[in-house]
């Protein structure tokens, strides 16, 4: 009898339950669900851990997606069926977070904090994952790719100056001594035919590029540029600096009175102005830079004060476009340490421009722990690249709180 009962009222709780999910099931709009389903990711600030390190969350959001291959943007020639695949066929290195280039600085990211020795507790796993991806044969892979029919301005420039910086990382980790210079030694050489590859592609577009491109998004040559000259410096490819910086002079040298007033557009993650002032940095000595950028940008305060230059708002960020603002803050923040880094000292402009950086840089970083894969999958490795310093000679920087 006692099992009878039990019985009937689990049957009666089933049948509650069911209508309970069926009622749910009406009220969500399959839109919402495949939405949810693919767009979501754990908050990497609400997972039940004790506190952790900005580095360790921004660590662990590009573990979690550089092997993740759906959902996928790709932006693929199709020379004929055989080209029909799978993200991790077509380029059996870079497929996840997304897009090719998002999963380059994926990449990146746990390069940067792995040989910064920034997350010591997360070492063995970020390497093991690192050696698992650039293997001989995956690279092999991703040469066939880009030695394809129709593929030279793959991912150009966006991307390859991201793969640039990649390979940049681990030649700086391969100069100094140890077991992860050893290790980056490895990784590298085995990167380093691609590397050629996108270095030739390059060299033959630079050339024939006749204007620059002022987009606030992957197009944009300023924040190229100023990658590709990074890698150019530590690699010693000279001629790739003397290519880079001379169309930098010409693009840029005679630029005046950039319109601030006009950015942001909508959907920017790169400041079309302050790229172009981080980018000049690197061609001018500093009195040369100071002079150039009281033309370019004039109204920078003499004042210490940070509100002069409006954070980008997110209304949406769940929003894959929407989304770039929170980029643009972080991307403005670490273009505003390298200007004021390559400042005279004494210059007034760069209590200002610090005071910004650090406006924008905090609050992008509060975007990087959303719970929409539609702007974690790449936020972190802009919060990286500013909190980390890179690209600024952090002997005349002053360091991020």
């Amino acid at each position: 009898m006692i099992y009878r009962k039990g019985l009937i009222a689990l049957m009666i709780a089933i049948l509650a339950g069911c209508s309970v999910v069926e009622e749910e099931e009406k009220q969500s709009s399959p839109e919402r669900d495949v939405f949810e389903r693919r767009n979501t990711a754990p908050d990497p600030a609400d997972n039940g851990l004790a506190p952790r390190k900005a580095e360790q969350a921004f660590a662990r959001i590009a573990l979690n997606c550089i092997n993740k291959q759906y959902p996928n943007k790709i932006s693929h020639v199709l020379n004929s069926a055989a080209d029909v695949g799978e993200p991790e066929t077509l380029t059996p290195v870079f497929y996840g977070c997304f897009d090719w280039h998002s999963a380059v600085h994926g990449h990146w990211l746990l390069t940067r904090l792995w040989g910064q020795n920034l997350v010591p507790e997360m070492d063995d796993e970020i390497a093991a994952r690192l050696a698992a991806n650039f293997t001989a044969e995956k690279i092999t892979g991703e040469l066939a790719y880009f030695n394809g029919a129709d593929r030279k301005a793959f991912e150009r420039p966006y991307g390859i100056a991201w793969f640039l910086q990649l390979t940049d990382e681990l030649r700086e980790i391969s100069d100094g001594e140890g077991d992860k210079a050893e290790q980056a030694k490895t990784w590298l050489s085995r990167l380093e035919p691609l590397e050629a590859v996108i270095v030739s592609n390059i060299k033959d577009w630079l050339p024939k590029l006749a204007y620059p491109i002022r987009l606030g998004t992957h197009n944009q040559s300023a924040f190229a540029f100023g990658l590709v000259l990074d890698w150019a410096a530590r690699s010693g490819d000279t001629d790739m600096t003397s290519l880079v910086s001379n169309k930098a002079r010409s693009f840029h040298s005679n630029d005046r009175n950039c319109p601030m007033a006009y950015e942001p557009s909508g959907e920017d993650f790169l400041s079309s102005c302050l790229m172009v002032a981080d980018l000049m940095r690197r061609v001018m000595d500093e009195n040369e830079y100071a002079g150039w950028l009281s033309n370019f940008l004039p109204d920078i305060p003499i004042d210490g004060s940070a509100a002069w230059l409006e954070i980008g708002v997110v209304n949406d960020p769940s929003d894959g476009k929407l989304v770039h603002l929170d980029g643009l803050n972080l991307s403005r923040a670490w273009a505003l340490e390298g200007m004021a880094s390559a400042l005279p000292i004494e210059d007034p402009r760069r209590a200002s421009l610090l005071a910004s950086a650090s406006l924008h840089g905090k609050s992008g970083e509060k975007a990087v722990s959303t719970p929409h894969y539609s702007g974690s999958h790449w936020l972190a490795s802009f919060a990286t690249y500013w909190r980390t310093q890179r690209g600024i000679d952090k002997s005349r920087s002053t360091p991020t709180s």
